[in-house]
């Protein structure tokens, strides 16, 4: 196993856990609130928070205040419509994320203090290896597609056998959801993920397993992750990348 190897998986490894425990990661929510007509709080953000014809509003107490968009805000304040990308307030330390999931909206706020955070150990992985990294070949969607999102599907062989995975577009790269022999087993029971590069001109692609990852939601039921497809469910054990964080307890005080 070459040096470069490693020493890129590894690098790899260490942005990726800087990324779970970044102050206002999905390791510092604190709460799930789906908005609704009526105006509610949603401890540890400030004022109380609801969503109308004019989109996503809040009414602040005169002792309250946030920062959005780099400018302060008091009083009651049209934040509008909001995406799935959604929009962020500060308050202190506290990060208060607004977005849309179909047709609801969520709030979450989120504490860099959250023991999830805090108490976090390193995610536990399979040893690396060059054996799972593995060439496939794209095939883009042309008619009928097992979901909207979806852009087409990569074939490849891994562990002597065959498989397909139904692949949904990142940014021109590919992203994969996916379920596999070693899912509740060694693995986040619900699947992991694997994000490749784009395809090249005449469809082969790179994938390398040592780089999969964990759903949010195996770390934390305050996320809305996505469900692998049917036809994602591998049962071929990919035994690569990152297992269950469960297996590890948390740190304590």
């Amino acid at each position: 196993m070459g040096d470069d190897f490693l020493g890129e998986w590894h690098a790899w490894r260490r942005r990726r856990e800087e990324r779970l425990t970044a102050p206002d990661g999905f390791l510092a929510i604190t709460g799930l609130h789906w908005l609704g007509a009526t105006p509610q709080r949603c401890a540890p953000a400030p004022g109380a928070w609801s969503v109308g014809a004019d989109g996503v509003v809040v009414e602040l107490d005169p002792e309250e205040s946030l920062v959005l968009d780099d400018r302060e805000i008091r009083g009651r304040h049209v934040v509008g419509p909001v995406d799935e990308v959604g929009v962020r307030a500060r308050s202190g330390d506290v990060v208060v994320e607004v977005a849309s999931r179909g047709d609801a909206v969520l709030l979450r706020p989120r504490d860099p203090a959250n023991p999830l955070r805090t108490r976090h150990r390193a995610t536990p992985t399979y040893p690396p290896s060059p054996d799972w990294v593995v060439t496939a070949q794209f095939s883009p969607f042309e008619g009928d597609r097992p979901t909207d999102d979806a852009v087409g599907e990569v074939t490849f062989t891994i562990a002597d056998e065959q498989v397909r995975l139904v692949a949904y577009d990142d940014e021109g790269g590919l992203w994969l959801v996916f379920a596999d022999g070693t899912s509740g087993r060694t693995t986040y029971p619900a699947g992991r993920q694997l994000v490749a590069p784009a395809p090249a001109a005449d469809g082969t692609v790179v994938l390398d397993f040592n780089r999969t990852t964990n759903l949010p939601c195996a770390y934390t039921e305050l996320t809305t992750c996505p469900v692998p497809l049917p036809q994602n469910r591998l049962t071929v054990p990919i035994e690569a990348g990152e297992q269950d964080p469960a297996s590890v307890p948390a740190a304590q005080d």
